[in-house]
């Protein structure tokens, strides 16, 4: 028997499948079949190199697409009309209530049970209503509550971190892609300082806690302490950067950030020698913080460890070892002698070295995909965020389960806690950035509009609570900073 060649089978198959497309699309009446064939006609009537079977097909698609938004369309004008009825209907029974003669227990209770049902029955319409075509209505923070301060535009590629000076004078730090760190002035987003002293990428920056020393990791698999020495320019006026309104977002092509590539650092002081440089790692070391008191140092590799050093003579104290992928991020207690570490391998750790004698760990497992920061916060408390696009708070003395989950819509980098007001800033990867409280209650989002806020993956948060002018940092790979005032009191007062 002759056996069908591959060609012709693939095209018999190709011709099938066509076929069984075209008949699954349904003519719900005659109006439309006109339109239909008017339209098949006007199409054929124009030049195209296209077969015209393949016409027919993508002519019968679109037709379908059309109906599809005719009728969502018709739907919400008929939710639409249905919420006027229900207003107008609460509105009625509300008067129908106050004029009747009866004793103010029953005016309550009635009253009470009538517009909880109209309440609840509006909700579930509008839901409705809007799950269908989407369309955000949505009031945006005021500009008085979160608004735009300053911009530090210098690096020639993305920033991964950002960070405050805890000493005085207070300035801004940022790691950068570019293989270097910059240290700004955060009144005129003025350059002050230039570390090139990595052969890689920095990826982390953390200030000494009483000292004008600053601790950088890199990609060349070392962390670096070196000292710098600012003088602030003389204050000037500030002015309002921020002109936004409402929540459009715009798109951005490359083209359009040439204006961000000017290296406003090229004029500024250089250091190109760190004090001292810890080399212990196999890999990439992803971050790297003080230990309280300044004496410490500790280093996040993704060579799958954390190295506690002794600062004063570069030597390694312990190697923490037990995460089964690559390590993301490291921070340290404010107050006490503990680590934490977050890792690809969807937990983080807590290691105790309060009693030197015993160093103990403890891993929390909650997430589902690599966690990229966790986070100390006021008491026994920590803060992770994930790629699984949840924010967790968790209590030390309780490791089973978090006491507050946050879920977003798109994945979590590495977070900052206001300690004094409990507000978590989550920089995120569709380059929102977003404040919710330690329980899980939204608070605000950073406006976002044209040429305004971030235009590219926002790496990670920084707060400074004491300072007049900009309180929140955020950094990301459009290779800019931004300072922002955040008025907590009325954010909170909004809550």
């Amino acid at each position: 028997m002759p056996t069908e060649s591959g060609s012709c089978a693939t095209a018999r198959q190709a011709k099938q499948k066509r076929k069984s497309h075209s008949l699954s699309i349904r003519r719900t009446n005659s109006s439309e079949q006109e339109r239909s064939g008017l339209q098949r006609e006007m199409l054929e009537g124009q030049d195209s190199k296209l077969p015209s079977s393949i016409r027919n097909t993508l002519l019968e698609l679109f037709g379908q697409i059309e109906r599809e938004f005719e009728n969502l369309y018709i739907e919400n004008l008929e939710l639409r009309r249905e919420i006027d009825t229900l207003n107008e209907r609460l509105a009625a029974e509300g008067q129908a209530i106050d004029g009747a003669e009866l004793s103010k227990g029953q005016l309550k209770t009635k009253a009470s049970h009538s517009t909880s049902q109209l309440s609840q029955k509006l909700k579930t319409t509008y839901k409705a209503s809007t799950s269908k075509i989407v369309s955000s209505f949505k009031t945006t923070t005021s500009r008085a509550i979160c608004q735009l301060v300053k911009e530090y535009i210098g690096h020639r590629d993305g920033i991964w971190d950002v960070s405050v000076t805890k000493t005085q004078p207070v300035v801004l730090g940022t790691a950068s892609a570019d293989h270097t760190a910059l240290l700004w002035c955060i009144e005129t987003g003025k350059c002050l300082v230039k570390y090139v002293g990595h052969a890689g990428s920095v990826n982390s920056i953390k200030f000494h806690p009483t000292e004008q020393v600053s601790l950088t990791a890199s990609g060349d698999q070392t962390a670096h302490i070196w000292r710098y020495i600012v003088q602030l320019p003389t204050p000037q006026p500030t002015t309002d950067c921020n002109q936004m309104s409402g929540e459009d977002e715009v798109e951005f092509s490359d083209k359009d950030e040439a204006d961000g590539d000017g290296d406003g650092s090229s004029d500024c002081p250089t250091i190109r020698v760190p004090l001292t440089s810890l080399k212990s790692h196999q890999g990439v070391v992803i971050a790297a913080d003080w230990l309280v008191g300044g004496k410490q140092a500790v280093t996040a590799s993704w060579d799958r460890t954390a190295n506690l050093y002794d600062v004063e003579t570069s030597e390694l104290v312990h190697s923490l070892t037990g995460h089964d992928q690559e390590l993301t991020h490291c921070c340290t207690h404010p107050t006490q002698r503990l680590v934490v570490t977050s890792s690809r391998d969807t937990t983080f750790r807590l290691w105790d070295f309060r009693d030197p004698s015993i160093h103990s760990v403890n891993v929390f497992q909650g997430h589902t995909d690599t966690v990229t920061s966790a986070v100390f916060t006021v008491g026994d408390n920590v803060v992770s965020g994930s790629d699984d696009r949840t924010v967790k708070v968790w209590d030390l003395k309780n490791m089973r389960s978090p006491i507050a989950t946050i879920r977003t819509d798109s994945a979590v980098n590495r977070i900052n806690v206001c300690v004094g007001q409990k507000i978590i800033a989550l920089p995120h990867d569709n380059r929102q950035v977003r404040l919710f409280d330690m329980s899980g209650v939204r608070l605000a989002r950073l406006p976002r509009s044209n040429r305004q806020g971030h235009r590219r993956m926002v790496c990670c948060s920084a707060w400074s609570e004491d300072h007049p002018i900009c309180n929140l940092f955020t950094c990301g790979f459009d290779r800019q900073a931004i300072g922002w005032n955040i008025n907590i009191p009325a954010l909170l007062q909004e809550k």
